[in-house]
């Protein structure tokens, strides 16, 4: 088995808002998570804390439950990570206000005879076949918004865990039954990737290849590899901003079965 990642912040000047991680529990198999933790505007969010300190807590948890608890699926670990998040402070912060923090969710989990997966929101994640065919697992909903509609913050806000609209991880456990859940037999997949947005720029913004030729870089370049290539591409003269940012937090976690 072999383990590669890497996360970079966006900027020197702001914390990194994103998680990734990888176990390899003594019962077998392996678990990887990456969180992208939701930068919000400018304005009050309803929480003392922080993004940084949210993705921190939700990934160590979500973490170590897909590593001890294999009798649970993956959409109860969510559920349950949610929920003890929430409990740490839930007595100092307003977890009803719309941008109390949250995050994508990617999480990954194999034994001998089955690959599970979970994604929420706009991370990716990638599973490769022995004959070298990837498969991107999606959850499309916010790509499905007209731009338009998401111009402004309010705007956002008012689609964000909202039907019609996109899911994020926060501090409603229920969002969990919202995500893209599924399993592939382990013998039907030779590598998996998780990638925040900040990473799959490479190939969902600046189109330098599909998904098959960006596991093919994580491949042979690893983590940082991909990385360093998404930023050469941002800070190319004449470059447009991608999605508001030049640089985003960017994360990666590339595993061979």
């Amino acid at each position: 088995m072999r383990i590669d990642l890497a996360s970079v912040p966006g900027s020197p000047e702001r914390p990194n808002e994103d998680w990734v991680s990888a176990a390899v529990p003594a019962s077998g198999g392996g678990v990887l998570v990456t969180l992208d933790g939701v930068t919000p505007p400018r304005g009050e969010v309803g929480c003392a804390h922080g993004v940084p300190w949210f993705v921190t807590r939700l990934g160590g948890r979500l973490t170590e439950l897909s590593g001890s608890r294999r009798d649970m699926p993956l959409s109860r670990i969510l559920a349950e990570s949610i929920t003890a998040t929430a409990g740490a402070h839930r007595d100092t912060c307003d977890l009803s206000h719309v941008r109390t923090p949250q995050a994508t969710v990617v999480v990954v989990r194999w034994d001998e005879e089955w690959v599970e997966h979970l994604v929420l929101s706009d991370s990716v994640l990638l599973l490769q076949a022995p004959g070298g065919e990837v498969t991107a697992v999606l959850d499309d909903r916010l790509d499905r918004i007209p731009r338009e509609a998401l111009r402004t913050a309010d705007r956002a806000d008012a689609l964000r865990n909202a039907e019609g609209g996109f899911f994020t991880a926060a501090a409603d456990p229920s969002v969990a039954a919202r995500a893209v859940t599924g399993r592939t037999p382990r013998s039907q997949v030779r590598a998996v990737a998780a990638l925040t947005d900040g990473a799959s720029r490479w190939t969902d913004t600046f189109r330098e290849g599909g998904w098959a030729e960006c596991m093919a870089v994580l491949r042979k370049e690893g983590a940082h590899g991909l990385i360093g290539r998404v930023r050469a591409l941002e800070s190319a003269p004449g470059r447009p901003l991608a999605r508001g940012k030049r640089h985003d937090d960017a994360s990666a976690v590339y595993a061979e079965l």
